[in-house]
């Protein structure tokens, strides 16, 4: 196999067991910066915005004390609805500039989902119209050409469970009809494989589209409890959806070999899904995961770089 020339990969607050600014079921920042150090990576995300420090110069010092660089920042988007340009840009003010001041080259935009993030009810039909369909094709396309021309940030959309944009079928419709120049997919390989989607097909028939990368895998016999169901994607991952490589679903040597195959600098982050879990537990989760990873394929993990 040819050597691929480099594969950056790094953690995120996601991994720790964070998905909110403040919650007092997570742990502190200070925390999960020493031990994503301990555990060996040199690049993270954000996170949510405020749960790092958003002033750039106390985060660089943060980041400086533990070796560590920025990959990407995440928002949040339902650009399906009329009038919701506002919300998802408000967001962009601070978290591309944050991101831009750290030196990330890209902004993960997830979509809103569908249902109650808390209670699991709906709040929208799970389909989206003709019209929803092209009104979101369209302004994430807006989005990723304002956000490129005025902070030179690369979007890179998410699909996820619970939205709009989960099952494979709805990730090819998106590609399809948004511009590469502006918006590319975040590849969740997790997120991918929830829906039953193949990661390593999306790969292969969209290799100039692979713009990022989310490292995981799922539990498939607690997904599909889960999907039999219609349980929420948070009640999915307290019930154990999220699983460490190579407990789940999919194979990761087929992965990377694939992102391999498209010789070209990818960068994304090893991510696993625990919101709300102990503090004790994420550590050696990393720790393991990039053991494993850096010994499942002819691509190799050291110190936070794939080469």
């Amino acid at each position: 196999m040819t050597p691929l020339a480099k594969i950056t990969i790094g953690t995120a607050p996601d991994s720790w067991g964070v998905w909110f600014p403040s919650d007092p079921e997570q742990l502190p920042a200070s925390q999960f910066l020493a031990e994503v150090a301990e555990a060996g990576y040199e690049a993270i995300e954000l996170g949510p915005y405020g749960y790092l420090p958003t002033d750039p110069s106390e985060l660089k010092e943060v980041l400086d004390q533990h070796n560590l660089s920025v990959l990407a920042g995440t928002v949040f988007s339902h650009l399906h609805l009329p009038g919701a340009w506002d919300y998802t840009w408000k967001q962009v003010t601070d978290v591309a500039a944050l991101t831009k001041a750290m030196g990330g080259e890209h902004i993960v935009v997830i979509p809103e989902p569908w249902r109650d993030h808390k209670t699991g009810e709906p709040k929208e039909d799970p389909d989206l119209s003709e019209e929803q369909w092209n009104l979101l094709t369209r302004q994430t396309d807006e989005l990723g050409r304002r956000i490129l021309e005025e902070y030179g940030l690369h979007v890179q959309f998410h699909s996820h469970a619970d939205t709009h944009v989960g099952y494979q079928p709805e990730i090819e419709r998106f590609l399809e009809g948004t511009n590469p120049e502006y918006v590319n997919l975040c590849l969740d390989t997790g997120h991918v494989a929830y829906y039953g989607g193949d990661c390593v097909e999306l790969i292969t028939k969209y290799p100039e589209r692979i713009g990022y990368v989310h490292l995981k895998q799922v539990n498939p016999t607690v997904v599909e409890y889960v999907l039999d169901r219609n349980l929420s994607f948070p009640e999915a991952v307290r019930m154990g959806a999220m699983i460490e490589p190579p407990l789940g679903l999919p194979e990761m040597p087929p992965v990377l070999d694939a992102l391999n195959a498209l010789n070209r600098e990818v960068k994304g982050i090893i991510e696993h899904d625990l919101y709300p879990c102990a503090p004790d537990i994420p550590l050696p989760i990393a720790k393991r995961t990039k053991t494993y990873l850096s010994n499942c394929s002819d691509v190799k993990i050291d110190m936070g770089v794939v080469s």
